[in-house]
Parts: C-alpha cells; structure tokens; sequence
C-alpha cells in the first residue's frame, strides 16, 4: 500500500534539492510532485480561499489529507512557498521523513502558530472553499456545507467512496554497531642474562740462577710453545609462538515489537429529510440514529 508523504518549503531550491535526494535514493521520480507557490511573497493578510486565485486550493483537492492541512499548505503556498508530494510504499516512509528534514521542510504547527499571530484566521470547521458560507433548515436540520453536495437525477446512483488505510509492517536491516579485528606488528625491548667464559693468555717470566738438570737437555735448540686465548660471545635467535587467538562470532535472536501507528477512513453520514440520520463506516456497517441539532 502506497502512501502519501507532503512537506512545506520556503524556498524553491530547498524542495528541489529533495527531489534530487529522493531520486538518489532510489525513490521513483514519476513517485514526486512539486507544487510551485506564488512567485511574490506575501507577508500580510490570508489567501483568498472564495477566489482561490492562483488555484492552490484546487491543486491539492486531490490530496486525501484533513481539511485544516489542506488550508495551511494553501496558504504556505499563498506565500511564496513550494510543496513537495511524494508517493511511496510503506518501507521508503522513514527515508522520505529524513530527506524533507535534512533540506529545510517546515513545522506546519509552528508555521501555523506564526501566521495566526499575524492574523490569519486559519481553518474553521464548516467552512468551504469557494464560498465560505453555509446552510441550515428551520426544523432543527444539520448545518450542511453550500454547493458542496450534488442532487442525484432520477434513474442515476452517486456514489461517494469509503477509503480505509491499511497499516503495513515489513523489515528492514539497519546497522546498529561494527566489530572489526586488525592485527598489526609492535616492538618492545627485552633483556636476558647469560655467563660467558674467556681465556685469557699471560707471558710470564721470572729470574733463575741454578745449573742445567737432565729436564733441560738440548738447552741451544730451537723450541716453541702456543696458547691460543679464547672467549666466549652471546649468539642470539628468535623463534614464533602463537599465545592466544582472537576470533568474532555472531550470535542470532530473534525478538517481537508492537508497532503502534494510526489509520484514517472515511464515514459517510446520511442526513434523511424523513426524519433519521445514519452513518457508514469503513467496514460498511450502518448506524442509525437521531438527528444531530444545530
């Protein structure tokens, strides 16, 4: 079920520059209207609903919105104002609120609240279009809106249509948080202890004064003695242990909401001049009852 999603802007290129966003955002152009306002801004007085001059009560007839909306956006539009319209499916509503937010719609209460202090008298149940007047009998009748009802022809049914909205509920994915591991190389000092041994070579000499033994024999040859001195050095290696993993896992639950909204329809009240008055609601059931007074 498609629905109807209208925000006011002051400016042309703010409302603009939301159908483009729109567009981006995979919205259907055929799906996006804009209502241009009055080219010169008006600061004072209240649109003219009984001339409707520029025809912005007409263009928005087709709307189903309440009466008090459609005076409002007439008047917004009186004033220089452009309205966007856009039909879309019940999934693409939140992204329609967050586009028209972002470029600058306006608060329609607030807008209203302004425009009465300046003295726009604003909608008024009983009031129409066009004429601004209404009518009653003399016997107690409803009030009943002038030119606003036909008169149906002998061998001809008018028909007035009963709408009801239908609330749909769907799904969509929105990220609520991200998890994300990244492992990376870092260095840090260390120290370690270890006992090295050296071998160090001395010449020593000292003085004697005895006569040869048998130990020193062939005292005039040639002889030579070698010490190799030695010490030890650190030999440093490394080797790679894995001392703990790090892993992400995603648990799935599953959980239920009331999603609570409101519906519009439409009544049709019967007023029978015979004396009974009855209504028809959406679901087609009847009602009777008495007259309401004026």
């Amino acid at each position: 079920m498609t629905q109807t999603v209208t925000a006011l802007f002051d400016k042309p290129a703010e409302a603009q520059a939301a159908q483009t966003k729109l567009v981006a955002a995979g919205i259907p152009q055929s799906a996006i209207r804009l209502v241009p306002g009055a080219q010169t801004t008006r600061t004072t007085g209240s649109y003219d609903y009984q001339r409707d001059e520029g025809g912005f009560w007409g263009a928005l007839k087709n709307l189903f919105m309440p009466e008090e909306d459609r005076y409002a956006y007439s008047e917004g539009l009186s004033r220089g104002g452009t309205l966007l319209i856009v039909s879309v499916e019940q999934g693409q509503i939140e992204t329609v609120y967050d586009v028209v937010e972002q470029n600058g719609s306006v608060d329609l209460d607030q807008r209203e609240a302004t425009w009465r202090q300046e003295g726009w008298s604003g909608y008024t149940a009983g009031t129409t279009a066009g004429t601004g007047t209404t009518a009653s009998g003399t016997t107690g009748a409803a009030a009943l809106q002038s030119g606003s009802a036909g008169t149906a022809k002998a061998g001809e049914t008018d028909y007035i249509p009963v709408v009801e909205e239908r609330l749909n509920v769907g799904k969509r994915v929105a990220e609520t948080g991200r998890v994300r591991l990244r492992s990376y190389v870092v260095e840090k000092p260390v120290e370690e202890q270890v006992t090295l041994r050296d071998e160090v070579v001395h010449v020593d000499r000292r003085p004697v004064d005895r006569a040869p033994t048998a130990a020193d024999e062939a005292l005039f040859e040639d002889k030579v003695i070698e010490a190799t001195e030695v010490r030890e050095q650190a030999v440093v290696s490394k080797d790679a242990r894995v001392v703990e993993e790090v892993g992400i896992q995603k648990d799935a639950s599953q959980r239920t909401e009331t999603i609570s909204d409101t519906v519009r329809r439409t009544e049709v009240e019967v007023e029978d001049e015979r004396g009974s008055v009855s209504r028809t609601g959406a679901e087609g059931s009847t009602v009777a009852g008495t007259r309401k007074p004026v």
